[in-house]
């Protein structure tokens, strides 16, 4: 069963809660246990989704992040990340991922 669900995860876009390193988004490129690696990763330092709507990555996931109340550096081209929770994501929340302005990091 867990071949079938990483075969379907595979080549999507998604959310990734890590054990340490935060969450990230990007398109899961390889899945071995829970270790994962992601092309075209943004940290979501910060995140609020769209007034009105829940603040959990699920919701992130369906709806997307308010980009005035959101922070998202810059995306690396591959980073590997030790895994406890994927979420595949919409399109419409890829596109408003994606889309969020490079916050400025001192």
């Amino acid at each position: 069963m867990t071949n079938q669900i990483d075969n379907q995860l595979l080549g999507k876009y998604v959310i990734v809660r890590t054990y340490s390193a935060g969450v990230f988004a990007g398109t899961l490129t390889t899945k071995s246990g829970n270790e994962v690696l992601l092309e075209n990763a943004r940290r979501l330092w910060r995140w609020q989704v769209p007034a009105g709507k829940s603040i959990s990555l699920s919701a992130v996931a369906v709806d997307g992040i308010d980009h005035a109340r959101s922070t998202i550096p810059n995306a690396v081209d591959l980073v590997w990340l030790e895994a406890i929770e994927i979420i595949p994501t919409t399109d419409a929340a890829r596109t408003s991922i994606e889309g969020a302005p490079v916050c400025e990091q001192n």
